[in-house]
């Protein structure tokens, strides 16, 4: 929190600006910071507060701190690009194109931030798609062929007509539950779940996710249990996050024997939220617990092919969580079971630096 002499040097800092600087920072496509001495924030967008180089009010990246201290030293602009972490957990990361520059007479650097993590990870991700997309599409479309011809050549046989029809309908519904997957994917993997986040109760995502699944559980009388600590609180995208969860928890009914229970579990530990789907399945072997978060990848075909499986529900849980700057583990044990833990960073109001710069009304009034 900033104390009254921060707050008269950063309003000083800002109205020492030449005119029009904050509007004009406010229509360019990047985000910003504002720095005074001491790399203090005096101004920023809203989305750089979620990409983790601001903590309590000051810049913390060290890679763009190094950035920062050329200028000042030179008092000429630099460029550079920065790869950070999406979260203090988790694989993700921002790939980040910086560049600085001062402005005005009191020291004051203004930093540009463009993100384009989004345009490599594209160019990599529909590179191998394709080629994995057709060969899944082809299974389903090639039976349909078969049956097909198999039902004209048993025009004369009622029973083996209705017979083909069962199985063209299976095959139907695969195909669509295939291809809603490959929606859910895309639209994933086309948004940045962190440009636009919210502040998201986790334990609301969970209730409606375990509602959703009822009819599969109770079907094959499956209890859902939720058990939760504490309420936590995760910044992101809502839709996504309540995706992940549903695909896990839908995970778990699958591959649990009938009558038996699935329990998930909500807390908070060393300001990270904790998501555990524990089941009574079928567990899964070490060789394909390294591999089951590929996409397409199935533990059990036989089984996927039986609860309508596409091998991309847990590639789409990864990715949603590794998005949101956390991590996805999985414990298992052939004929125990399986837990699936979802690790994602704590949401504190208080610690936001929106609400930080809020408290200072000379930072946060437009000059």
């Amino acid at each position: 929190m900033f104390g009254r002499g921060a707050a008269r040097e950063n309003a000083n800092s800002v109205e020492s600006l030449p005119a029009g600087i904050i509007d004009l920072l406010e229509v360019v496509d990047a985000e910003y910071l504002l720095l005074a001495p001491g790399e203090v924030v005096i101004r920023a967008s809203d989305a750089s507060t979620t990409l983790g180089m601001v903590r309590e009010g000051k810049l913390v990246s060290n890679e763009i701190l190094n950035i920062v201290r050329a200028c000042r030293r030179s008092q000429i602009a630099q460029e550079a690009t920065v790869e950070l972490p999406r979260g203090p957990i988790g694989e993700g990361t921002h790939n980040l194109l910086v560049r600085v520059a001062p402005i005005g007479n009191q020291g004051v650097i203004a930093v540009l931030i463009f993100d384009d993590s989004e345009f490599r990870r594209l160019d990599a991700v529909r590179r191998d798609f394709v080629a994995n997309i057709s060969h899944e599409l082809k299974t389903p479309i090639g039976a349909l062929s078969i049956l097909s011809e198999a039902v004209l050549e048993a025009s004369d046989d009622p029973e083996a007509i209705a017979r083909f029809a069962n199985r063209m309908q299976a095959e139907t519904r695969r195909l669509s539950g295939l291809v809603q997957e490959i929606i859910n994917l895309s639209r994933i993997q086309d948004e940045d779940p962190l440009k636009n986040a919210t502040p998201v109760l986790l334990s609301d995502l969970i209730l409606q996710a375990i509602d959703e699944s009822r009819l599969t559980s109770e079907s094959r009388e499956i209890k859902v249990d939720f058990i939760k600590s504490s309420e936590v609180t995760v910044l992101g995208d809502e839709s996504q996050l309540e995706m992940a969860i549903s695909n896990l928890i839908e995970n778990a009914i699958n591959y649990s024997s009938n009558k038996t229970t699935v329990v998930v579990y909500l807390h908070r530990a060393n300001g990270l939220a904790e998501i555990k789907v524990k089941d009574q399945g079928i567990g899964i072997t070490e060789e394909n617990i390294e591999r089951i978060f590929e996409r397409f990848y199935r533990v059990d075909p036989a089984r996927s092919r039986a609860t309508g499986g596409t091998g991309l529900g847990l590639s789409i849980v990864k990715h949603i969580i590794t998005n949101h700057g956390g991590d996805i583990n999985v414990w298992s044990e052939p004929g125990e079971g399986s837990t699936f833990t979802v690790r994602l960073p704590e949401f504190k109001e208080t610690g936001d630096l929106r609400e930080n710069l809020a408290s200072v009304p000379s930072l946060t009034e437009e000059k």
